[in-house]
């Protein structure tokens, strides 16, 4: 009697053993995996996610408030909002119930925020943005450079392959990034990317909850960001609303056929973004610019559907929260819905008032990048508001892979190219606060723009270094990489030298760095670590003079200090008469040169290099 009374005993243990592993297997997914207490918005929408979850009714523990819950035409998603209003840190247990019985639970945590998470500083006119192509920069940790869950290994040898750059490789190297006067850094996307081949770059993400396993993890991308802020660096993380990789885990199997946007046949955006602000556009050619797909790689995800903008909201606001983020980069911006993309904004800054986020607005007047920057006059006549604090000056950067090599002037090449886009700038609400930049991940590089001359590298970094605006610096040029956009985009995205074993050189180091590597960063540490103590040329007035003979003169002042920027574009020596410029220096006698340490005399004349730039501190 007793063995049988056991061997039923067994029997009934292993089945609930069974219903609790079939229980636990109902959930498949979370997200967000966990939220945090005191939001200023107090609404969370958290959709669950499992084979026919959508059957069952949700219910939730410590007298938390559901104030809906909602369900697709996919009975794999359920989509449930409760109230987190004068909720504490704490952990709540959600029951799934089936014909008045609990079929399963789940529990969710809500998390303590840092203090003054609210308030945090974002990056501004006072710093330098660092841009780090990861897989390219630094292999910290071998071992991660595949990945058996994941389809594209490491393959150093293939220009377009996995490389094998990481988290950790970025945190051995920030004292170099320091070192040489950047105090942010914006990383291109670190999200899982799991396409077969080209998932170097990471813009197809699949997976936005998780670091990709060949970076590193979501403890190391948290760890990152204290190491940086011990250091005084800030965090930008690189955000993509537009669209998603096809390998997506929620692509396989859409909450909602209008999740991503789709066409009776495939169809691509032509990327003619002026159609957006044209009042002649027509109604096709908007709706093609904006729903249309970026490459068949990657779906275009609809923000008009209230699930998909929640969902990238509060995926935005935990990524914030959890790694302790101090700005967003955000690619394509406006291939996105703009109303949508308008509240996403809108509810980040809401959340975080001093919160930056700068668009990638690929347009080439500035019309079309003013319209997009917050509280723009130009949006106002259509009663648009962006909400975007920030837009990436590309007139600016037109302009930067020219200039330099025009040396007779004419009426309109040459130094007045610069004037003429600084004459514009009162189209901007804040034109202090426009990302200048001379080349990314996405263009020429500029040391080959310039055929690797150095005189003339000096005179980029110096312009991006004294305008208005947050200057960013891609990484490499800063010892002199170039690369070749015309040979594909691996061209201009190559390795860092020194950031994997066995290279034959180490840049990290000022041993390991060649005579012309340490040439070129040499005078850019100089050069960026001066920017950090001058907050004239931060947040100061700028008062620019008509370029004659190819020299541009302009200065950049506050009440306690004034510096005069002179450009000197031809090919020989020449001198400037001062009495041009006394409005601006009639209280000085003298200019110590910022870099040289040379005082000039500014009293009647100054004697200028050929195709040089003086960065004069008056006294």
């Amino acid at each position: 009697m007793r063995l049988q009374t056991n061997h039923f005993f067994n029997k009934l243990i292993l089945l609930i053993l069974l219903f609790s592993a079939s229980a636990k297997a109902q959930i498949q997914k979370v997200e967000p995996p966990f939220w945090y207490a005191g939001m200023k918005n107090p609404e969370l929408q958290i959709m669950f996610y499992g084979k026919n979850i959508a059957q069952y009714e949700a219910s939730v523990s410590n007298n938390v408030i559901i104030k809906n819950v909602e369900k697709t035409e996919n009975p794999n998603y359920l989509f449930v909002t409760i109230d987190t209003q004068n909720l504490k840190a704490s952990e709540m247990v959600f029951s799934f119930k089936s014909k008045n019985k609990v079929a399963f639970t789940q529990k969710y945590s809500l998390k303590e925020r840092k203090t003054n998470s609210a308030e945090r500083k974002s990056y501004d006119a006072s710093d330098v943005i660092y841009l780090i192509m990861p897989d390219r920069f630094a292999n910290g940790n071998p071992k991660n450079d595949s990945d058996a869950s994941l389809a594209e290994k490491g393959n150093r040898a293939l220009p377009g392959g996995r490389h094998g750059g990481d988290i950790e490789g970025m945190i051995k190297n920030l004292d170099y990034i320091a070192s040489l006067g950047a105090t942010t850094i914006w990383s291109t996307p670190l999200c899982e990317d799991n396409d077969k081949e080209y998932s170097y770059h990471t813009y197809g993400q699949s997976d936005v909850y998780k670091i990709d396993s060949r970076y590193g993890t979501n403890e190391d991308y948290v760890r990152l960001s204290a190491e940086m802020h011990k250091k005084d660096l800030k965090l930008v993380m690189d955000y993509v609303t537009n669209h998603w990789g096809i390998t997506h885990w929620m692509i396989k199997d859409l909450p909602t056929k209008s999740w991503i946007n789709q066409f009776e046949n495939y169809t691509q955006t032509h990327h003619r973004r002026e159609v957006l602000t044209d009042i002649h556009a027509s109604k096709l050619d908007q709706e093609v610019c904006v729903d249309g797909w970026f490459v068949p790689s990657m779906p275009d995800l609809n923000l008009r559907n209230p699930f998909v903008a929640k969902y990238l909201t509060q995926n935005a606001i935990w990524w914030i929260e959890y790694a302790d983020l101090d700005g967003f980069r955000v690619d394509t911006y406006n291939y996105s819905d703009a109303n949508a993309m308008a509240n996403w904004a809108k509810s980040i800054t809401n959340e975080y008032p001093n919160f930056n986020i700068v668009g990638e607005i690929w347009m080439h007047n500035q019309a079309n990048l003013a319209y997009w920057q917050k509280d723009s006059k130009i949006g106002a006549i259509e009663n648009y508001n962006s909400n975007l604090p920030s837009v990436m000056d590309f007139t600016l950067q037109d302009q930067i892979g020219s200039a330099f090599n025009e040396d007779n002037a004419t009426w309109d090449n040459g130094m007045i190219k610069f004037y003429n886009n600084f004459t514009l700038d009162y189209l901007y609400p804040n034109p202090n606060n426009i990302l200048v930049f001379a080349e990314n991940h996405d263009t020429n590089r500029i040391n080959d723009v310039y055929k690797y001359d150095f005189t003339k590298y000096k005179l980029v970094m110096t312009l991006l270094a004294t305008v208005r605006g947050i200057p960013q610096v891609y990484y490499g040029s800063e010892i002199g990489m170039g690369g070749d956009k015309s040979k594909g985009d691996a061209g201009i995205r190559q390795d860092f030298p020194g950031g994997w074993n066995g290279d034959k050189n180490n840049a990290f180091t000022k041993e390991g760095r060649t005579a012309e590597q340490s040439q070129y960063f040499d005078f850019t540490a100089k050069l960026f670590n001066w920017r950090k103590t001058n907050e004239a040329v931060h947040f100061g007035k700028m008062t620019h003079y008509i370029p004659e003979n190819n020299i541009y003169v302009y200065f950049r002042y506050t009440d306690a200090k004034t510096v005069m920027v002179v450009f000197n574009n031809n090919s020989t020596e020449q001198t400037i008469k001062t009495n041009r410029f006394k409005e601006n220096c009639k209280n000085f006698k003298s200019g110590k040169d910022a870099l040289t340490g040379k005082t000039f005399d500014i009293a009647s004349e100054i004697k200028l290099e050929s195709k040089s730039a003086l960065v004069l501190e008056l006294e």
